[in-house]
């Protein structure tokens, strides 16, 4: 899928999203566990999975960063209700992205059935390709409502500096995140640096040039489409169905992590809270 780059003058608000926020050590420390994560492009269903796990525990650690005396200090209630906003928009997109992760193990578990039915295979093939057509839209769609959610963060972090600037930085990071599954859900091979994304991961890494090797990831998705759109062969059946009985397993994993990450986004929106209240 391609990306058009973001509007030049939502380029210019990255310029105090990373230097105000690396001056407390312990901002610092967290920065260097998020820079890792944006940096991580690779587009495939274990690299996802690790990058889910990844965010989750990143927002586990911004609850602890949330207990330090120093930090509660900085706590305003301006830019802590613009936090709490960012969680209830996360959270409606980890659910949107759940629930297509869901359709999509449900596509694909019944392709897998129809193909254990020899008599029925066609019939199921057809219906497949049919849903990911739906799916590809409504993916599509999700897309957009991402970019524009990014710009408006992106917006909100130009005027922030130390722990709420962090806090907007993982904000961002889990918007790339949720890109990516989404854009590898859609058949994509995705890299950073080759979408409108990619001021994310400049905004907090050192430079690094990768390879168009190192980027060809195969998209399973893209794999398993192109077979479906020819005459599917017999001897074709078995190694679809293989790779589909690996699909779905690694689409359970994504599910599982998804769930916790969600889980994690409300226990650090009610830390956030917490906070504001006392």
């Amino acid at each position: 899928m391609a990306f058009s780059p973001l509007q030049s003058k939502t380029l210019h608000h990255n310029r105090s999203l990373s230097l105000p926020c690396k001056s407390d050590p312990s901002i610092s420390h967290f920065n260097e566990k998020l820079s890792t994560l944006v940096r991580d492009s690779e587009a495939s269903f274990s690299s996802l999975n690790n990058r889910l796990n990844n965010l989750k525990n990143l927002y586990t650690e911004t609850d602890d960063l949330l207990m330090l005396p120093h930090i509660q200090q900085e706590c305003e209630e301006k830019w802590v209700d613009q936090i709490l906003d960012g969680y209830i928009s996360l959270l409606d997109a980890c659910t949107t992205v759940k629930d297509l992760v869901s359709n999509t193990k449900e596509d694909l578990q019944e392709l897998l059935s129809s193909l254990r039915r020899s008599k029925d295979s066609a019939n199921g093939v057809r219906c497949y390709l049919s849903s990911r057509r739906k799916s590809k839209k409504i993916i599509q769609k999700c897309l957009k409502d991402l970019r524009s959610n990014f710009t408006s963060i992106i917006n909100a972090s130009s005027e922030t500096t130390g722990v709420a600037c962090t806090l907007k930085e993982t904000e961002l990071a889990a918007v790339t995140v949720f890109e990516s599954l989404l854009s590898y859900l859609n058949g994509a091979k995705i890299q950073a640096k080759r979408s409108g994304w990619s001021i994310v991961s400049k905004m907090m890494q050192s430079k690094k040039v990768v390879s168009e090797d190192e980027g060809a990831n195969v998209n399973e998705f893209e794999k398993i489409d192109g077979l479906l759109q020819t005459s599917v062969e017999n001897e074709q059946v078995e190694q679809i169905t293989t790779h589909l009985k690996g699909m779905d397993s690694s689409i359970q994993s994504l599910e599982q992590e998804l769930e916790s990450l969600f889980r994690q986004l409300i226990r650090s929106r009610v830390s956030l809270l917490n906070i504001l209240n006392h």
